[in-house]
């Protein structure tokens, strides 16, 4: 099953990003996302995403490096979301 654009928009609204002065979708400080996506049976994992631009059916991913990634929506098919917003320690089930 793939993502479709509004899916994206609700998955980031959710972890409270806001719109920025360059369009892009930002992800509140400490806060940071992982894009899962595959095509013709190859993957591609996006980490440490924190700001997405969406026009047509492209997306622009922007990393904690500055790192450009654009990806096709119907491509991807999850995100993860790390950390907490508040720019502390995550704290992972099991882990510490």
């Amino acid at each position: 099953m793939t993502m479709v654009g509004e899916q994206l928009q609700a998955i980031f609204k959710n972890a409270q990003a806001k719109a920025d002065k360059d369009g892009f979708t930002s992800l509140p400080e400490g806060t940071t996302a992982t894009l899962y996506a595959a095509h013709g049976g190859v993957g591609l994992t996006v980490s440490r995403v924190e700001a997405v631009k969406s026009e047509g059916g492209l997306l622009t991913a922007r990393t904690a490096k500055r790192e450009t990634y654009m990806l096709e929506i119907g491509d991807l098919f999850a995100v993860a979301l790390e950390g907490n917003g508040t720019g502390g320690p995550v704290r992972r089930a099991g882990f510490g």
